[in-house]
């Protein structure tokens, strides 16, 4: 399992088409907004038939996103499994 957290800014007025837009790319779920600041937050996850990191560059080339920030990455491969 991947999961990414993405701070993007973008202007109020695009939030909508902004919304829409992140929805329609895999693993992309839209977490929060705050217009006053013109921050959107997402999170991008992996999953069957497509790549993590090509989610995270079509949240980052729709046209309302004027910047994006990674704030958060987690993954679980490599962790080993032990009993208790």
């Amino acid at each position: 399992m991947k999961i990414v957290s993405l701070v993007l800014r973008a202007r109020a007025d695009d939030f909508d088409s902004l919304k829409q837009g992140a929805l329609a790319i895999p693993g992309v779920e839209y977490q929060a907004q705050d217009a006053e600041r013109g921050v959107v937050i997402v999170t991008v996850e992996d999953g069957e038939g497509y790549a993590l990191a090509d989610s995270m560059v079509a949240v980052g080339r729709l046209p309302e996103v004027q910047s994006l920030t990674l704030a958060y990455e987690y993954t679980d491969e490599g962790l080993e499994y032990q009993e208790a």
